[in-house]
């Protein structure tokens, strides 16, 4: 059985920043979220570039083809960064993380580098499906404060030409119910939040305005962006493509 989506998107500054670095996609075929960095602006146009480097491919793909396509626009977009980066040095800073899903048919291609997160729920049951390209590195206190361990990024789209996303195919199942985030949720909310909001809220519009919630009231340390995406059968009527976040703008 061929599936459709329906999906709902949403991008919050936080309570912390003072601007926003996110930007997601939300359209018939294509989802992804990019959170970037680089100080004053730097987050913002890396973000901004890869959103609209993915965009291009909200079309039906095949399937046998849906992990090239995606693969092909994620190192569009670090391309673009690259040639930003190019014509403005000061850029050269910025990156962005990138979690990216092409639906077709059956089956949905993640594309995925950086610590934004993809999300399964099945049957009842949350699955973490994307790996954190970070390492844990242990930082010096200040003023004599004991140290702490703090993620480091390892992997993003900054437009070096060794910068590969991890990739994978999947099948989809009328019921799934996808989320991808950036860590502005992540990091604040904890999976069994998550999964309750998840599981307890039909409406993925809902969730998603219950979701950011969740991380503003866990001290919205950062920008947070969510898509909530269901898998249901085809003949669901396609809604009109979303853009949050510092795209939008």
């Amino acid at each position: 059985m061929r599936v459709a989506i329906r999906y709902a998107a949403g991008s919050d500054v936080g309570r912390a920043r003072e601007n926003n670095e996110d930007s997601a996609y939300a359209g018939p075929w294509l989802l992804a979220v990019a959170d970037g960095m680089g100080g004053h602006v730097g987050g913002e146009i890396a973000s901004s570039l890869a959103i609209q480097a993915l965009s291009a491919i909200d079309h039906e793909v095949p399937q046998a083809k849906l992990v090239e396509v995606v693969e092909r626009a994620v190192l569009a977009a670090n391309q673009a960064i690259a040639q930003k980066v190019e014509d403005e040095p000061a850029l050269q800073s910025m990156g962005t993380t990138c979690t990216a899903m092409l639906w077709s048919g059956t089956h949905t291609a993640l594309a995925h580098i950086g610590d934004s997160r993809a999300y399964m729920l099945r049957e009842g049951i949350l699955y973490q499906i994307t790996e954190d390209h970070t390492l844990e590195k242990m930082l010096t206190g200040e003023d004599g404060a004991a140290p702490h361990l703090a993620n480091r990024l390892v992997r993003v789209l900054d437009g070096r030409p060794e910068r590969k996303p991890d990739l994978s195919l999947r099948e989809a199942l009328p019921g799934d119910r996808y989320l991808l985030c950036s860590d502005g949720l992540s990091g604040p909310v904890d999976a069994e939040t998550m999964h309750q909001v998840l599981t307890a809220e039909s409406d993925p519009a809902a969730a998603v305005g219950q979701l950011i919630s969740a991380a503003n009231q866990g001290g919205g340390p950062d920008n947070v962006t969510v898509i909530v995406v269901d898998v249901v059968a085809e003949g669901a009527e396609a809604a009109a493509p979303v853009i949050v976040g510092a795209a939008e703008d």
